[in-house]
């Protein structure tokens, strides 16, 4: 499909009703009202298209550039190109929707931690919330030292921007849910911190509680854990010298 045959469809696609939640939301006009289950199914039938993709995004148009980051060809988008998408950012579900759709899927993922430090509301809150993904999707970090963002997100949410905010409170939830000394750190950063304020503005969205669900991460864990064997009395020595011990079994915990 051409780009104006995409935006006839989307045109096409839009309910009344979808584009008031949408300004709800904050999102940016032109918007047509296209909810995101009829983006998936017109996604699937462009496929990927990086220069349809490229219009689509240069468009501004709210959906148009939803369906962007649908149809590009993430893992091969070019730095330079990854980094100029983010600083276009213009409203929080599109940011969330980039770092998944795109970010996630990168080769300069873990580049994309730098925009922390952005000063940007939506490029900031793009950096906060690919870490976040990167915790809760990937391996990207798995072998990192994660205790220093723990450190930096208790010593700088509370200055930080409206949405930035909530995707570091975001991030805090994904470090306290990666398990041991992390997650004690995580969890006491969180209580520490207290519930975090965000403006959603007229809308029913509430910021989760970090230290709460962290909690509640621990409580699952736990639950799932194997249950330790009973022990056993031990038998007289006589008795275990004509007994021939089995095999000792081998268990992978489970994360």
């Amino acid at each position: 499909m051409t780009l104006e045959e995409t935006m006839r469809e989307l045109e096409r696609l839009g309910t009344e009703q979808t584009r008031k939640t949408y300004l709800r939301h904050g999102a940016p006009q032109p918007l047509s009202g296209v909810n995101f289950g009829p983006l998936t199914v017109l996604r699937k039938r462009l496929g990927t298209d990086d220069a349809l993709a490229r219009a689509l995004w240069a468009s501004g148009h709210t959906e148009a550039r939803l369906l962007a980051t649908m149809v590009v060809d993430a893992p091969a988008m070019p730095w330079k190109e990854l980094d100029a998408w983010a600083k276009g950012l213009d409203w929080h579900t599109l940011t969330d929707v980039f770092v998944t759709n795109v970010v996630r899927r990168s080769p300069h993922a873990a580049k994309a931690l730098t925009w922390t430090r952005s000063k940007s509301e939506w490029v900031g809150r793009a950096g906060w919330q690919s870490l976040a993904v990167l915790l809760t999707k990937t391996a990207v970090l798995e072998d990192e030292d994660l205790l220093p963002w723990v450190k930096r997100i208790e010593a700088e949410l509370p200055g930080a921007r409206n949405r930035v905010r909530e995707a570091m409170n975001s991030a805090l939830i994904a470090l306290g849910a990666t398990g041991g000394a992390l997650q004690d750190a995580a969890l006491a950063a969180a209580k520490r911190l207290g519930r975090v304020e965000v403006d959603h503005g007229d809308t029913a969205c509430e910021t989760p509680d970090a230290a709460g669900y962290i909690q509640k991460i621990q409580a699952r864990k736990q639950a799932r854990a194997p249950a330790k064997p009973a022990s056993v009395k031990q038998a007289p020595k006589q008795k275990l010298a004509a007994a021939k011990k089995p095999p000792a079994a081998r268990t992978r915990p489970r994360a």
